[in-house]
């Protein structure tokens, strides 16, 4: 089924346009995104691409998540997801009152064990359990950290921080992904690990990112670097070394600067022939595999969308490979393979991600804009089409 006049991004864009009363020319000349893209975005002929959304929304002076719709409130109700959200909201603001009395938080090692677990469900796309459990794990390691603070205990609540930030982004909650990483920042320091405070100012860079404003993303990337410095060297100091690598290689492809971008991914493959797999290593998926999946993604941002399309064909994902983080993939390549007119392979690797992480593909923005981008094409989509956009919400 088409999205609706309410639902679609193109509608949300010419609303907020109406609203501050200008001109689809005006919003062109002040978006540089050309007059005929917009006209066939806010019509819902064209699917808007992140940067175009980026575009818009900084001449808009709107949050990107308004445009894009986020967060899918109906379809999140409909998933009992909603009501999780909050819970992990006040576990996040008693971050400063010290230790609970009226909790008796169970060993330091048990903590551990279970914060390492949700990382793992976190990348087995298991969101609504994560979600559940997330808000008494972030009680019981607030009051161990406050009651003992030793290094151990920081660390552990940092991690436990991070997750947080990991499921609200999943869940399209960016205002509250950012406080998560407020507090991850604030027990990092704590704990006086310079990783885990590098590993911040990557995730943090990611935010900015979805946010479009890719100057600040670059700031933040170097400031990680910096931070990193004071690391002890070692396979984990790479790891996240390289993980900032693909981040700023990805900020420069949506900043449509290839060269930079390309020297970030040649640096980052020189790190992963040392490092190997690493998927386990903060949970990052690091390796020569994400290596050549970020190089889709950077392809796909630079607008080479055929070049993408080949190097997604040339890679081979090793069994195992995290659930997220292959769902994720499918998605880009099928945004890929849409704008290079390849409908049939662009449905089936929505399908495919659908089919690895149901919540996460739901609630992934580049996943509804794909779909409503194979709209104009439906006429050559299987049956299940109109099916798979139903379960989508648009």
């Amino acid at each position: 089924m088409p999205p609706s006049a309410e639902e679609h991004t193109g509608a949300r864009i010419a609303h907020a346009r109406k609203i501050r009363r200008l001109t689809q020319r005006e919003l062109s000349d002040l978006s540089h995104v050309s007059y005929s893209t917009l006209t066939k975005v806010e019509q819902g002929v064209m699917p808007a691409s992140p940067s175009v959304i980026g575009a818009l929304a900084r001449a808009l002076s709107v949050q990107v998540a308004e445009l894009n719709g986020q967060p899918y409130l109906d379809e999140l109700r409909a998933d009992q997801l909603d009501g999780l959200i909050n819970p992990i909201r006040e576990a996040l603001n008693v971050y400063d009152l010290g230790v609970d009395p009226e909790l008796a938080p169970r060993p330091v090692a048990e903590l551990e064990a279970e914060a390492d677990e949700l990382c793992a469900m976190v990348r087995a796309t298991q969101i609504k359990q994560v979600a559940a459990a997330l808000p008494s794990l972030i009680l019981e390691a607030t009051t161990v950290a406050h009651a003992t603070p030793a290094d151990r205990n920081w660390q552990l609540l940092a991690g436990v921080y991070r997750t947080a930030y990991d499921v609200t982004t999943k869940l399209g909650y960016p205002d509250l992904c950012t406080v998560a990483l407020d507090r991850m920042d604030w027990a990092a320091q704590r704990a006086s690990d310079p990783v885990l405070s590098g590993m911040r100012q990557y995730l943090r860079a990611l935010a900015y990112l979805r946010a479009s404003d890719y100057k600040t993303g670059k700031r933040l990337v170097s400031l990680g670097m910096s931070t990193l410095q004071q690391a002890e060297p070692g396979r984990v100091l790479d790891v996240v070394t390289g993980q900032l690598h693909l981040g700023a290689a990805v900020l420069a492809g949506r900043d449509k600067d290839q060269d930079t971008a390309e020297g970030h991914l040649g640096e980052a493959a020189r790190i992963a022939k040392r490092t190997g797999p690493a998927e386990k290593v903060h949970w990052l998926s690091f390796g020569p595999t994400n290596v050549g999946v970020h190089r889709v993604s950077v392809l796909a941002e630079l607008d080479l969308y055929p070049e993408a399309v080949q190097q997604a064909d040339e890679i081979s994902i090793p069994d195992g490979w995290p659930p997220s983080r292959l769902a994720h993939h499918h998605a880009e390549v099928a945004r890929a393979q849409m704008w290079a007119g390849q409908v049939d392979g662009a449905f089936k690797n929505l399908v495919a991600a659908r089919k690895l992480a149901p919540q996460q593909t739901r609630y992934h923005p580049t996943v509804r804009e794909t779909y409503c981008g194979l709209e104009a094409a439906k006429r050559q989509m299987p049956d299940s089409f109109s099916n798979f956009g139903v379960w989508l919400g648009v």
